[in-house]
C-alpha cells in the first residue's frame, strides 16, 4: 500500500502556531504524528514524505524516523537537507527532488511544491501532490487558481486541476499518512 504524507515538521516548536496545530508542545505533536503514523502504515507499506520531515539537527532525525514503520520515500522539502549522513540516508529507501509513480492505475506527481500544470494535467487520472504552502497566503493564491482551473475545466482540452495539498495540517490529513483514494475523496469534501 502506498501512503503520502508532507510537512511533518517534527520536532519544530514553531511550527504549531505557525499552522495552529492543536498541540500543546512539540513532544505532544511528536507523539501524535509517530502515533498516527505506526497505527496506519505497516512494515511492507510504502509512505512518501513530501519534504520538511524534522526541523533541526539532521543527526536527531534517526530518533524520529527510525520508530516510523514502513518503507519510507523522501521527497525533498526546503528545510530538508541537501545532503544526509549516511545513518538518516539509510532510514530512507529513496531520496529525491521530485518523482513520478503509477497508484491504481493513476499517475501521480509528487514535488515538496506546487506545480498546478504538472506532466499528464489535462487526464483526469493524474494527480500532482505537493505540501510546502501550509495554509498561506500562498496556499490561497494556488486554490484560488485550482478553482479557475476546475471551474472552466473543457473535459479533454484543458487542465483538470488534480494538484492537491498533502500538508499534515489539512484538515483530510489530520497528521496521518492517506492513501490517494482518502486524499481524493477528503480534498473533495473540504472544497464543498
Amino acid at each position: 500500500m502506498n501512503y503520502y504524507i508532507s510537512d511533518l515538521h517534527l520536532g519544530h516548536a514553531n511550527v504549531i502556531k505557525y499552522d495552529n496545530r492543536p498541540f500543546s508542545s512539540v513532544e505532544e505533536m511528536n507523539s501524535v504524528i509517530m502515533k498516527n503514523w505506526n497505527e496506519r502504515v505497516k512494515e511492507e507499506d510504502t509512505v512518501y514524505i513530501l519534504g520538511d520531515v524534522a526541523f533541526g539537527k539532521e543527526n536527531e532525525w534517526p530518533s524520529y524516523l527510525g520508530t516510523l514503520r514502513g518503507k519510507k520515500v523522501l521527497v525533498r522539502g526546503n528545510h530538508d537537507p541537501r545532503s544526509l549522513s549516511e545513518t538518516t540516508r539509510s532510514l530512507f529507501s529513496l531520496v529525491v527532488n521530485y518523482t513520478e509513480l503509477i497508484d491504481n492505475d493513476r499517475l501521480v506527481i509528487l514535488c515538496h511544491y506546487p506545480i498546478p500544470f504538472f506532466k499528464n494535467d489535462f487526464s483526469p487520472n493524474s494527480y500532482m501532490l505537493y505540501g510546502h504552502v501550509h495554509e498561506t497566503i500562498e496556499y490561497e493564491y494556488v486554490k484560488a487558481l485550482r478553482k479557475q482551473i476546475i471551474d472552466k475545466a473543457f473535459g479533454d482540452s484543458s487542465p483538470s486541476g488534480n494538484f492537491i495539498n498533502i500538508g499534515a495540517m489539512m484538515p483530510y490529513m489530520n497528521y496521518t499518512p492517506r492513501t490517494l483514494d482518502e486524499i481524493i475523496a477528503g480534498d473533495l469534501e473540504y472544497r464543498k
